[in-house]
Parts: C-alpha cells; structure tokens; sequence
C-alpha cells in the first residue's frame, strides 16, 4: 500500500514541456494549467520541490507564463529527448531533491510524459500520473497513455487526491489557503 501513499516530506512535483508553442496546441490545456497550477501552490505552502523542463525551447518557447509565475523559482531544465531522464541535468537534479516519489504532470501525456514515467520506474522512483494535469492534442492518445503508465506500475491520481493526500487532515492555514483552490 505504501506505493499509493503520499506525503509532503517525501515527494516532488514534476512539471514536464508546458511551453508557448506546446499549450495552443492542447484542448484541454486550461484544466492542466489550472490543475498544475494547484499543485506549485501547494507545493510552495507545504515546502516540496519542483522541477520544470522544457523541450527544444528554441523550437516550443518557453514554459507559459501561467506557470513560470507561479513557480516560486524559475530555473527550467532543457532537454532535446522526449524523456526528462535522457537529460543528465534532470537525472542529476531529481536525484539530489532525494525523494523517491514523483507527481509527475504536463505534455504530451502519450510522448515526454509517458517516457519520463517509464525512465523513471526503471531508475527506481514511484510515479505519481496527475491525470488531470497531463494532456495531449488528442483525447486517445492522451487515454493511451495514462492506460499505457498505470499498466506499467504507475499510480494514476488526481490534483484533488494529492491535495487532500499532502494536507492530512483539515484545519490550519494550510488547508485553508488549499481548499480555496478547489471551490
């Protein structure tokens, strides 16, 4: 059961490609903002890590504003391969934050996701697929994909269960400042 457990000490947000040239691209981009949104919050009130990466910004942009802004720092990890761990900085990066378990989000759920979560699982982490806060330009490819991680151990969750999950129990600032996300 641990696998399905999550705990603010012990856990990091992974923000994967969500870039200016990517997001127009996305149906239903204005919930994964949203949702990632949610997660960097909580994330900053709870005090666990976050990683961003971007791909090819020279081609895609860079991460959207929505999400920089939000970041409490900015400091994107760049890679040219569709998995963030054929990037050395990002394996080196994730590595030195020492958590094992990974909230992993952005685009596109089917490409950059999906071999991240994989590379991930061989290098040993537990992966946590927020699944309304990944997307892809098709609602079967991004189908496939959640299906295609969840077969391959991944935990499928959602921004209110890691949410709900991180707090523990109500009451207090920080459920407050959460919660109001939500409604």
């Amino acid at each position: 059961m641990d696998k399905f457990l999550i705990d603010r000490n012990h856990v990091a947000l992974v923000i994967v490609d969500i870039q200016e040239r990517l997001v127009p691209a996305m149906s239903v981009k204005d919930g994964v903002i949203k949702n990632c949104r949610h997660l960097i919050e909580a994330a900053r009130l709870l005090a666990f890590p976050v990683l961003v990466t971007e791909q090819y910004p020279k081609g895609l942009g860079t991460t959207i504003a929505e999400i920089k802004d939000a970041l409490p720092a900015y400091r994107p990890i760049e890679k040219t391969s569709f998995s963030c761990c054929g990037e050395p900085t990002f394996i080196k990066a994730i590595k030195a934050i020492g958590k094992r378990k990974l909230l992993l989000t952005g685009m596109e759920t089917h490409v950059c996701v999906l071999q991240t979560a994989l590379d991930l699982m061989i290098e040993g982490f537990e992966v946590h697929l927020v699944k309304d806060a990944v997307c892809s330009r098709t609602k079967a490819n991004w189908l496939t994909g959640v299906e295609f991680m969840r077969d391959a151990g991944a935990v499928i969750t959602s921004t209110e269960i890691v949410l709900f999950q991180v707090l523990k129990a109500a009451g207090g600032d920080e459920f407050k400042a959460l919660s109001k996300l939500i409604k």
